[in-house]
């Protein structure tokens, strides 16, 4: 893998991880885009990133239903390590329970999206993502996460 910045997609259903592919390509989005399919693989990843010479992601899109951990503990994970701790997290479901929303919330989630059901309504969610979180959104320096860029 290169040091380009790359979105990591922990999604565990293929049909969600093609159409967000397709919403990439279809608002032009041109970075890499890792895809995961459970929790235990995400936090592998994340926390063996260095040693295999990884840079890590410029933005995680995260589903809280996933297998073997989920996605909330996931995210405790990542913002319980300092290497991860800063990396942008937003979760992305279909879960329109507001005890998901509040606990992504309180474990630092940097924001939640919930899926629409629509195509059309999905690029453009994937589309304003991508825009703020790859484009306008301002990164906090490598130096800041441990050293790992």
């Amino acid at each position: 893998m290169s040091s380009k910045p790359y979105i990591l997609l922990v999604e565990d259903n293929p049909d969600d991880v093609e159409l967000t592919r397709r919403a990439f390509a279809k608002n032009h989005i041109a970075n890499e885009v890792v895809v995961l399919t459970d929790g235990a693989q995400a936090l592998e990843f994340l926390f063996d990133a260095d040693r295999h010479g990884r840079s890590l992601p410029q933005v995680i899109l995260l589903d809280l239903k996933l297998p073997k951990i989920s996605g909330l503990e996931v995210l405790e994970r990542i913002r319980a390590n300092d290497a991860t701790c800063l990396i942008p997290t937003v979760i992305l479901t279909s879960s329109k329970q507001d005890e998901d929303l509040l606990a992504g919330y309180r474990l630092g989630v940097n924001s939640y999206v919930r899926k629409p059901v629509d195509f059309n309504e999905f690029v453009e969610a994937v589309r304003q993502v991508g825009l703020y979180w790859l484009v306008l959104n301002e990164a906090p320096p490598a130096a800041a996460t441990g050293g790992m860029s």
